[in-house]
């Protein structure tokens, strides 16, 4: 049996029995995620492993009710969620299928440039998952190329272990104060000003931000800093990606443009009416 490294080794101690380390395949500012044997279904798994700094922040309460959302989360464009729990030594953790394919940010890596018929094909379905997770009063909040999955013919998209419940009421909505959710790329500006009432729109500019990068080759906005990213959001305009891609019509990028605006007023309604726009404007 594998032996799992130094930093995570009494976290894969505390599991379930169920479930048997394998390797680990990821580690963030977050989590670790590993792959696992789960035992009771003869299956291998994904498993999140949330950092101690951000379990005690989430703190089990919230995490119980951040799952139980995810939970009823049922689209064959979403990630499931199979099971969670806690651990001793303020872990908490996360079990999703392991999904056998590259991720977008791994195709990205390769190719630099994806054909606009691809492009709009990834966008449809995640569009599709978007509009699901929001009809049911959940927001992502991290969409990026590296939690868009693409195994063999479907796009998955993945980690919706940080969003939250879009409520009306400010005070029952799930936070995480202290813990930057979001990968400054593609985070809106109203996520950089955290603006206690997201909603689907923040989503909307998220997948812009990706649409944008795999047409282009790089997302919107770049900098040496979060800080100067953050301010290019905020303040910037950028740039048409028929600067970059002669071949990209002007009215996908006119959807692509529309749904960056800095005012989410100005943005698409929805993830599917940006999608639909972007597919219309290939011709």
């Amino acid at each position: 049996m594998a032996k799992p490294p130094g930093p995570i080794q009494r976290f894969v101690a505390a599991l379930p029995q169920r479930y048997t380390f394998r390797s680990l395949i990821g580690r963030g500012s977050a989590a670790y995620v590993i792959l696992a044997d789960d035992r009771d279904s003869d299956t291998q798994v994904a498993v999140k492993i949330l950092r101690p700094e951000v379990a005690t922040v989430v703190g089990e309460k919230r995490f119980e009710r951040e799952v139980e959302i995810l939970s009823s989360l049922e689209h064959p464009n979403i990630l499931r969620l199979l099971d969670h729990g806690t651990l001793e030594h303020h872990g908490l953790f996360m079990v999703t299928p392991f999904v056998n394919g590259e991720t977008l940010r791994s195709r990205l890596r390769r190719e630099k440039q994806l054909p606009l018929n691809a492009v709009i094909a990834i966008v449809q379905h995640i569009a599709s998952a978007l509009d699901y997770a929001h009809g049911r009063g959940v927001i992502h909040r991290d969409i990026k190329p590296a939690n868009i999955l693409l195994p063999e013919g479907s796009v998955i998209l993945a980690d919706f272990g940080i969003s939250r419940a879009i409520t009306g009421e400010q005070s029952t909505q799930i936070t995480v104060t202290g813990v930057s959710v979001g990968t400054p790329e593609y985070m809106s500006p109203e996520q950089i000003g955290a603006h206690g009432n997201l909603d689907r729109r923040s989503d909307v500019y998220s997948l812009g931000c990706v649409t944008y990068e795999l047409l282009a080759g790089k997302p919107p906005f770049t900098g040496r800093t979060y800080l100067e990213i953050f301010a290019k959001h905020n303040k910037e305009t950028p740039k048409p990606v028929t600067e970059v891609r002669p071949d990209v019509p002007v009215r996908a990028d006119a959807a692509i443009m529309k749904s960056l605006s800095k005012a989410r007023t100005d943005r698409f309604a929805s993830a599917g009416e940006f999608a639909q726009a972007l597919a219309a404007g290939r011709k």
